[in-house]
């Protein structure tokens, strides 16, 4: 699929609406809210997205974590090592395989995700108060559609 002519004209006569620099100055505008709203709640990006992961599918496998979140399970070490220091996550051996760990969000844990989960729907609703929800669901497809990777460095801490 090629892009449509007119796309390409309009951004011809303004640079500054290319849909690259539109999408990376507007991401950047977001991944730096984003940010600010999980460090007032002490948490990195990634540790906000393992305990939003957590919370929604409770207990699981180290390993299921590690794709959910498509990083490398040692980067998850890593992540999990912080949570569990500031015991906002526990790891246990599963008692049928123990060589798996499973991951759990603790009370504390639900606690300070509640306040995660809050402060980024205030950047959500700062960002798109604007759209319908007709609007935002078909942003949501679109940019669902677009080739990026978990791996491309805009993605990493």
């Amino acid at each position: 699929m090629s892009l449509d002519v007119n796309v390409i004209g309009e951004a011809e006569t303004d640079p500054l609406n290319r849909l690259g620099f539109l999408l990376a100055r507007h991401g950047a505008s977001s991944n730096d809210q984003v940010r600010r709203a999980f460090t007032e709640c002490g948490l990195g990006p990634r540790q906000g997205m393992t305990l939003m992961l957590l919370g929604q599918s409770g207990a699981v496998a180290q390993q299921a974590l590690a794709a959910k979140l498509q990083i490398d399970a040692s980067v998850v070490v890593g992540i999990l090592n912080e949570l569990e220091s500031s015991q906002l996550v526990e790891r246990r051996r599963d008692p049928s395989d123990r060589r798996r760990h499973i991951v759990d969000i603790t009370d504390k844990g639900r606690d300070v995700l509640a306040k995660a989960r809050e402060a980024v729907s205030d950047v959500e609703r700062s960002l798109f108060g604007g759209l319908s929800q007709e609007e935002i669901t078909v942003l949501r497809e679109l940019l669902a559609r677009i080739r990026t990777s978990p791996s491309d460095e805009a993605c990493s801490e």
